[in-house]
């Protein structure tokens, strides 16, 4: 599956999600579009159990296109600008498989965003994070970093526009590990590939624990994976998962 700005190429259960929108894969309303559309088929395919985002080039995503703002003398085109821009990052987060970022470059703004609501991130030596919104007269994004920055940090980035390196964010436990750029996508895919090989039922109620705590008290959290659990035992997948770990042999699963 291959859209104008983003390529779909999916193996082994694993798919590789590509921005590709020359020169920087800034984005654009179609391009927000083509993302949802993405993510979403990602998460009704039964042959995808794990999904890496990168971006084509040398950038993951330079953020908006400033050329695409929205018109205030066109009647509902800023609900529209608003409501896509929102539902880019959530059909990431919400996506039923785990996504990982190889973020292979600047990653800015709203391309920030993306690689904020992913699971896991990786990134190269030369990588770069910012929310530079107030450089050009505008705030926004607090609500992005804050998912993996603390307060300082988040405000600093937010008033000041400034980036930081990848070394600075494996100094924050931000992401998983500095990469040079050749090791990234490998390293990205074979850790896609050894989630792919779980039970699929197993994985996605994991993903659905994992941002449903997120937002929990930790005793309600606990109760809830408790609960899950219990359902998720009862399922075929889950003891074809044991039996094949106690046999020492290659699980068979069936998605139920």
């Amino acid at each position: 599956m291959t859209d104008q700005f983003v390529r779909l190429a999916v193996a082994d259960h694993v798919a590789l999600v590509t921005l590709d929108r020359p020169p920087v894969n800034a984005l654009n309303r179609e391009m927000r579009r083509q993302i949802v559309a993405t993510f979403d088929a990602i998460s009704e395919r039964e042959d995808i159990r794990c999904a890496v985002l990168t971006g084509a080039g040398k950038v993951f995503c330079a953020g908006a296109d400033l050329k695409d703002r929205p018109s205030a003398e066109v009647a509902g085109d800023f609900l529209d600008h608003n409501r896509i821009t929102r539902e880019t990052g959530n059909s990431i987060r919400e996506c039923t498989k785990p996504v990982i970022a190889a973020i292979n470059g600047a990653a800015l703004g709203a391309g920030f965003g993306l690689a904020a609501a992913c699971d896991i991130l990786y990134a190269a030596e030369d990588a770069t994070v910012g929310m530079p919104e107030i450089n050009v007269g505008l705030a926004g994004g607090a609500s992005m970093l804050k998912t993996v920055f603390g307060r300082s940090t988040l405000r600093r980035m937010f008033f000041t526009g400034q980036r930081l390196t990848a070394q600075d964010l494996l100094k924050r436990n931000v992401i998983e590990d500095v990469l040079p750029a050749d090791r990234l996508l490998p390293v990205c895919m074979e850790l896609a590939a050894e989630i792919a090989s779980k039970a699929p039922l197993a994985i996605a109620y994991a993903k659905r624990a994992a941002n449903m705590v997120d937002l929990m008290p930790q005793r309600d959290a606990y109760r809830f994976e408790q609960e899950f659990t219990v359902a998720l035992s009862r399922t075929e997948d889950a003891r074809e998962a044991r039996m094949a770990f106690l046999e020492k042999r290659k699980p068979v699963f069936k998605g139920r």
